[in-house]
């Protein structure tokens, strides 16, 4: 093997997230949205409200299908403001020769952790008509970024140059898909591919999440993989029946839903300010509970805050959790 390609330290990849979760504390990631526009300061904004809230953010890839920024080069203005960004790549919109590109790009300029995702369809985004890759599947591709970290080779093969990006690898599983008894079984083919790290699908079930950790923990795959489970603020109780509704798997229990109506109840409708701002209230303060549940359950390594383009409420959820300040690791 090439010198380059072995390890120099302790560490995988050296990333802030590594660091926390190997010295077991309990993660904190969130996400943060790039724009539909090339405005810099927009990415400044949103960082700023995360920086020091968070112990990684993850940087979405054209979330939605929908063009966006660059998730590479707004990772780079997010540490700019002190945040170390979680690169989120699609398998939708790259080949395998672009994929390998740009992770050793992301690596050059700073980016240690990267998500790898099969990517929201095409059809779903503004352009419908879009042709989308699916060069590697979202399992392939942890595999080439595993090979390209701990072999020094691309995925042909052949060896790296001049340089091995060292990722901090992750991956996203949806506890809750059909059929429900194969979802520990995707997990584990994820850890053998070479996830260090898996983020959740929103989590609104949680006696089912329960479930789903039970059978993870029988089958001692918290022992091989950081498993931070997926929240998110509900804006509103027409946001929740949505999800419940009308999102593919995705399961929302009615509690949910009755108390996000309820949060408005004897608020007239004329008062738009008023509802907006009580259904957020009960929003945050639902998040809060669930994490506080959530982290009660074992092989659970720590949450990712999903609130999309709310990034204001990831500190108040994060401060009501008993989950600030966030620890250090040298």
């Amino acid at each position: 093997m090439d010198m380059t390609a072995e390890r120099t330290d302790e560490y995988k990849s050296g990333s802030n997230l590594e660091k926390i979760l190997r010295a077991g504390h309990f993660a904190v990631t969130g996400e943060l949205g790039p724009p539909q526009g090339a405005d810099a300061e927009v990415i400044h904004r949103k960082a700023q409200l995360l920086a020091g809230v968070v112990d990684a953010v993850n940087i979405t890839d054209n979330q939605t299908a929908v063009a966006r920024m660059s998730s590479i080069a707004s990772g780079v203005l997010a540490m700019q403001d002190g945040l170390e960004p979680v690169i989120q790549m699609t398998c939708r919109d790259r080949n395998r020769l672009a994929m390998q590109s740009d992770l050793m790009g992301a690596y050059a300029l700073g980016a240690r952790n990267v998500l790898c995702l099969t990517g929201d369809h095409q059809s779903f985004g503004n352009h419908p008509t879009a042709k989308n890759v699916h060069d590697l599947d979202s399992i392939q591709l942890i595999q080439m970024v595993r090979r390209m970290r701990d072999e020094g080779v691309f995925q042909n093969g052949e060896q790296i140059k001049a340089g091995v990006p060292r990722f901090f690898i992750g991956g996203a599983i949806n506890p809750f898909g059909d059929p429900f008894e194969f979802r520990p079984y995707r997990l584990a083919k994820k850890i053998a591919a070479g996830a260090d790290f898996v983020q959740t699908q929103l989590i609104y079930d949680i006696p089912r999440f329960r479930e789903f950790m039970k059978r993870v923990v029988d089958m001692g795959l918290h022992e091989k993989v950081y498993i931070l489970a997926g929240v998110g603020p509900l804006k509103s109780s027409g946001m929740a029946r949505y999800m419940r509704d009308q999102v593919p798997g995705m399961i929302v229990r009615d509690e949910y839903v009755d108390r996000m109506k309820g949060a408005i109840a004897g608020i007239p409708k004329e008062d738009k300010k008023a509802r907006r701002k009580a259904w957020r209230e009960m929003g945050i303060k639902i998040c809060i509970e669930q994490i506080q549940e959530i982290m009660e359950i074992e092989g659970v390594a720590g949450i990712h805050i999903m609130a999309v383009e709310w990034e204001a409420a990831i500190k108040p959820i994060v401060e009501g959790a008993g989950l600030l300040p966030r620890p250090q690791v040298e």
